[in-house]
């Protein structure tokens, strides 16, 4: 059997690629794995933020076109990038176990965010982590960070930013975790929907492809993060909104706790809600995380959560008409 997997270039994207072909051929004897490199267009353009051109759905949708075409059996992305509705005709045929879904603050030294120095230079795309981390200390200047893993560190090497942030994952996935870092608890910054996660999509009448990615597919983490895509559906947002939502299981996965946060685009204003539940049936794990999330997203709304995510995306459609212009 030969399957190809259709994957953004960047280092990041070839090496989760290769993890999931190398963990497909120790369920398939023989299997023959090819990857089919993809540049899109969210990687071509990195001037600009990715509100301005279209959001985290350029890094999927035309690798999604390979998989439509009959180019490749199957796509794999950072769940975080994959929007709410896929295309037609696909599905997620796996999700694998959860990497840590936490942000990282990257330095020299391995600093935490209270050991910068007032005035120093932070750099992230995203506006959930730059508000959510300005809540914490306001006296830092925070600058929009494009390129992928590599280009990002080198930029922090050269002295252009005093600390970085990115996110645990694709720094265990690049095996880069051993150098200075610090975790930022979730209490200070909570992840993106989906993030440490991976999404392989597969088209729905494979039958084939589906049946070996069943065997990849790790059902907590799957409960998890489709809840926490359920979340955002809720609330109504997308990739433009400062939205973080994350589900986990702790106490040896007999709780499990939903932590949601919203913010305004121009930091003044932001609400946040949790939910921790007894687990008293796995069996129906998907199902409970669903309503936890479901109702944490319905406090958020009762508490101002509509009117903030309404501001994001209106200023995110004003940068669409000027992509020049800073949030």
């Amino acid at each position: 059997m030969k399957l190809r997997i259709a994957t953004r270039r960047s280092a990041l994207a070839l090496a989760q690629s290769n993890w999931v072909a190398a963990q497909l051929q120790r369920f398939e004897s023989g299997l023959e794995v090819e990857l089919v490199e993809v540049v899109t267009t969210g990687d071509r353009i990195q001037d600009v933020s990715l509100a301005a051109i279209g959001g985290k759905g350029l890094f999927v949708s035309e690798v999604e076109d390979v998989l439509l075409r009959g180019e490749a059996e199957l796509a794999v992305h950072s769940l975080k990038d994959v929007p709410a509705e896929l295309a037609p005709g696909l599905l997620l045929g796996a999700i694998p176990e959860r990497e840590d879904p936490r942000d990282v603050l990257v330095t020299a030294e391995g600093d935490a965010l209270d050991d910068l120095e007032a005035g120093s230079r932070v750099g992230t795309n995203s506006l959930r982590r730059t508000l959510q981390l300005r809540r914490q200390r306001n006296d830092l200047e925070y600058a929009m960070l494009r390129g992928n893993v590599d280009t990002r560190l080198r930029k922090l090497a050269a002295g252009e930013y005093r600390a970085i942030v990115l996110a645990a994952a694709g720094l265990r996935r690049l095996n880069l975790f051993g150098r200075p870092l610090w975790p930022i608890p979730v209490e200070i910054s909570v992840p993106a929907v989906g993030q440490g996660a991976l999404a392989i999509e597969a088209r729905a009448d494979d039958a084939r492809t589906r049946a070996l990615l069943d065997k990849l597919d790790h059902k907590p983490s799957r409960a998890c993060v489709e809840a926490e895509r359920a979340f955002l559906a809720v609330l109504g947002g997308d990739c433009h909104t400062p939205v973080g939502g994350h589900a986990q299981l702790v106490e040896d996965a007999k709780r499990l706790r939903f932590e949601g946060w919203v913010g305004s685009v121009d930091g003044k204003e932001h609400v946040r809600a949790s939910q921790d539940v007894w687990v008293e049936d796995a069996r129906r794990l998907g199902q409970l995380a669903m309503d936890v999330a479901k109702d944490v997203a319905q406090t958020l709304l009762e508490r101002g959560a509509a009117g903030l995510i309404e501001q994001a995306k209106r200023e995110a459609e004003a940068q669409k008409r000027d992509p020049r212009k800073k949030i």
